[in-house]
């Protein structure tokens, strides 16, 4: 049930709210659907049967019989080859009684669950709006503190690969006393996994007091530093490990690697160039790059 589930996860940031309940019902019960009837999933989901063929319609499904007849061809496929089965620790938190050999499993599991909630979460239009902004920027600063502090450096890392005028600052005074002299020409982005890291969001703040566009990437929509963004990103929604941020940065690299190729798609030639000159600087740093007869 891949493509079915990827064709819907897609556009799930998109949907209404009646539409996301139908796409939450589907998602969670592939193996019935078949099953069932459009009235009968629909009083199930508790929608309407209109609102059901919207959200197959938006997911590129031409009506409920279109979909069903092409979920029962990728259920056959998959019990042909036994794929598809969720494991046992989907949805994980540490337990005191875990046998050591079975986290490296579990922790991939958890991590696989979160990029897919991930990418239900960042719309295409928002996606576009973050794109654009970045790429159109006349200076970008980032913010980020403990664990985002990787993400941020991240972040800084590629687009400075793709000459775009950018900073960050470690220290949390220097990024606030920088968010504050920002302009409208220019982008804030902060970064907090919990959105309530009190350095990031006032700079953020700040940030957006000074006119410059706003955007936040966090873990929840309803986080503190959700009230200054522009443009809100927002990873899987789900929190485990007792709170500790331990998953944030596989979803929050995810979103930088997902920003950095659609700046690369805005002008293919330009940003490719780029990369051939910085990769020859990264190139000589390297044992042998100095080496006779090299460039």
């Amino acid at each position: 049930m891949g493509n079915i589930r990827k064709q819907i996860e897609k556009g799930y940031a998109d949907l209404r709210r009646s539409e996301k309940l139908a796409a939450d019902y589907v998602l969670e019960h592939m193996e019935q659907i078949p099953d069932l009837s459009i009235d009968r999933l629909a009083h199930n989901a508790g929608v309407s049967q209109p609102t059901v063929l919207r959200m197959l319609r938006s997911a590129g499904f031409s009506g409920y019989r279109d979909f069903c007849y092409r979920l029962v061809a990728e259920l056959a496929k998959k019990a042909g080859t036994g794929e598809g089965e969720k494991g046992p620790m989907y949805g994980y938190t540490l337990d005191k009684s875990t046998p050591l050999e079975e986290i490296p499993f579990n922790m991939a599991a958890t991590t696989q669950k979160m990029l897919e909630e991930t990418i239900k979460n960042f719309s295409g239009k928002i996606y576009q709006k973050t794109v654009e902004a970045l790429a159109n920027a006349r200076l970008i600063d980032i913010y980020g503190v403990e664990n985002s502090e990787a993400t941020a450096l991240d972040l800084l890392t590629k687009l400075l690969y793709l000459g775009l005028p950018c900073r960050y600052f470690s220290d949390c005074y220097h990024q606030q006393i920088a968010a504050g002299a920002l302009t409208p020409e220019d982008v804030a982005v902060g970064i907090s996994y919990s959105g309530e890291s009190k350095d990031t969001v006032d700079s953020l703040r700040k940030a957006k007091k000074a006119g410059a566009r706003t955007i936040a990437v966090t873990n929840f929509k309803d986080a503190a530093i959700s009230r200054y963004a522009d443009i809100l990103i927002c990873t899987s929604q789900e929190q485990l490990m007792y709170g500790d941020a331990i998953f944030s940065r596989s979803c929050q690299i995810l979103v930088v690697d997902m920003i950095y190729m659609g700046i690369i798609s805005l002008d293919y030639d330009r940003y490719t160039d780029r990369l051939k000159r910085c990769e020859k600087v990264v190139r000589e740093k390297a044992y042998g790059g100095n080496a006779p007869g090299k460039d």
